[in-house]
């Protein structure tokens, strides 16, 4: 073992997935600083795995008591937009397997923008269900913005194909007759929860970057209608685009 060349030592690193493996006892006793450096680097690999798998498994706790409890469709729901000076609020609801294995999943807002887009296709692709339900600004200005998510988030529900038993909510109570949980902070605690944030995210992204090619000077494509500095600065310019929300200052003094 001690005769290979430290390049094909961290080749065959790279295959071990584990820290018990037999081969580990035989490259420790290698005095060589190159073998011991990969080593290490193993052991770090495999431990953030170790712990991203034990992570996921925590976040289906609830969608696992619920299906053991005979619930058959879980759904979880988030929602995208709630902050932003201009866009639509996007709310979706997501039903998974349980053998679904997508360890990446969490929190949309931990992610990198490519880490969320595959992901997204992903979770597109093996979800039993996904729904996503959008307002837009002029619904948002003329029944308030909470009104507006809780709107869109039932009517991505009733959208569903598959009547949801569950329902695993965001923070957003939703008033209509499905059992529900709602979590503080669900797409931290829930992997369903996860997923709809990480397709609302993305959905939404991808509608302000065409907005920005319609409405330019803001920096919708970068800022995705949050008040940013360049995005208040486009507003002082410009003066306020039709996905601008009347009601959520400072856009009426731009009107």
């Amino acid at each position: 073992m001690s005769k290979q060349t430290v390049s094909e030592v961290r080749a065959l690193l790279a295959t071990i997935d584990n820290l018990t493996d037999p081969r580990l006892a035989e490259l420790a006793a290698d005095d060589r600083k190159g073998v011991q450096a990969a080593l290490r680097q193993h052991q770090r690999r495999v431990e953030r795995q170790q712990a991203a798998r034990q992570a996921f498994q925590q976040r289906f706790n609830y969608e696992r008591q619920l299906w053991q409890s005979g619930c058959r469709y879980v759904a979880g729901m988030d929602e995208v937009g709630r902050g932003p000076l201009a866009g639509p609020v996007v709310t979706c609801a997501v039903i998974l397997e349980p053998d679904f294995d997508l360890i990446g999943v969490t929190d949309s807002k931990q992610l990198t923008r490519h880490e969320r887009e595959q992901l997204y296709l992903r979770i597109v692709d093996e979800a039993v269900e996904v729904s996503i339900a959008v307002n837009d600004r002029e619904t948002i200005d003329r029944l308030n913005i909470y009104a507006a998510t809780q709107d869109a988030m039932m009517r991505a529900v009733r959208n569903l194909n598959h009547r949801p038993d569950h329902l695993i909510v965001d923070a957003v109570p939703l008033s209509f007759d499905y059992p529900q949980t709602t979590l503080i902070k669900g797409d931290q605690k829930s992997i369903s929860v996860a997923a709809a944030s990480i397709v609302a995210k993305e959905y939404r992204d991808h509608l302000m970057k065409d907005y920005d090619r319609v409405y330019p000077g803001y920096g919708f494509a970068e800022n995705m209608g949050y008040g940013t500095k360049e995005h208040l600065a486009g507003l002082a310019r410009l003066g306020a685009c039709p996905i601008h929300r009347r009601s959520f200052n400072p856009v009426p003094k731009y009107l």
